[in-house]
């Protein structure tokens, strides 16, 4: 199976996922995911399965991995991390909260890493969480998957020669985001604030927002320089390009819905209007459709007003 063809299965799942009554609690079957590992930079590496993209730190000291998927494919997972490390993986680092970044929590943590997240995430993973506009109850994660370590701002790592810094964007993605910036390797990961090639899903229930989004992804470009590889929570490894052209469909749609939402233009004559129907072609292909990337911004922007 090709790279595409593996980037393709896994935004499949996770259509049929999301379309599933109770999904975030739900299984999917899992047994045909493949797990493609891309070296980024020097000691650096993005898995990609069927969940959220995987950062790994595999150096001299240990393994730091980010975000942990679906729990049905931590096997696969570690074994393909052992396949550039033997060294122990010593941390986990949750971007935010949801099931296919922290799925696999309790699997790594029971094999001896240390789960760190924003003070938001572990908030989120310890109670039931309601997804409003995807209709969806999420069930608590056990208290042997939770973060053992919070931050509110920012920590710094320093392993494998590289400086790790990881901090804490507010009301984007949700109120728990977190980027994690490789400075020596001058990589990186976004999280889902970054969905590359499709409207992002933008939670708003935990606080996510249309204006945080655009923030963030400011916030992020001014790191970014020619060189810089970007790894987005969902999609193919990125750069500063293409980053740039997401923020410009992200600014762009949302300029149109609010312009709509100051004329007193209800959330139908809105999605009507076909706002996004120019960048359709490009980012309307993935698991969040226009008419439903409409309504996020339409209620966010309701929200502020």
């Amino acid at each position: 199976m090709c790279a595409r063809q593996i980037r393709l299965a896994g935004i499949v799942l996770l259509i049929l996922f999301m379309a599933q009554p109770g999904a975030y609690s739900a299984t999917p079957d899992f047994a045909n995911v493949q797990i493609q590992t891309e070296k980024v930079a020097d000691n650096v590496f993005m898995l990609v399965g069927a969940g959220g993209n995987i950062g790994v730190s595999a150096g001299k000291d240990c393994v730091l991995m980010i975000d942990t998927s679906y729990a049905p494919l931590a096997d696969k997972i570690k074994a393909a991390i052992a396949q550039v490390s033997g060294k122990p993986i010593q941390y986990v680092v949750n971007t935010h909260w949801h099931q296919d970044h922290v799925g696999g929590n309790e699997y790594f943590a029971k094999a001896g890493a240390v789960v760190v997240a924003h003070d938001n995430v572990r908030k989120r993973v310890s109670t039931e969480q309601v997804v409003k506009i995807l209709n969806k109850t999420v069930p608590p994660l056990p208290e042997s998957a939770l973060p053992v370590i919070t931050f509110s701002r920012n920590v710094t790592f320093h392993l494998n020669g590289n400086e790790i810094f990881i901090f804490h964007i507010e009301r984007a993605h949700t109120d728990g985001d977190a980027i994690v910036h490789f400075k020596k390797s001058n990589v990186i990961h976004m999280g889902d604030i970054y969905f590359n090639g499709t409207y992002p899903f933008i939670d708003l229930s935990a606080g996510g927002s249309i204006n945080g989004m655009i923030a963030a992804v400011k916030r992020i470009l001014l790191l970014c320089d020619q060189n810089t590889k970007v790894m987005p929570g969902h999609g193919h490894l990125s750069n500063k390009a293409e980053l740039q052209e997401y923020l410009k469909m992200l600014v762009a749609v949302r300029d149109r819905v609010s312009s709509e939402l100051r004329a007193g233009q209800p959330l139908a004559a809105v999605i009507a209007s076909q706002p996004t129907r120019d960048f359709d072609p490009v980012w309307g292909k993935g698991f969040m459709k226009p008419e439903q990337f409409v309504t996020i911004v339409y209620e966010s922007l309701a929200k502020k007003k």
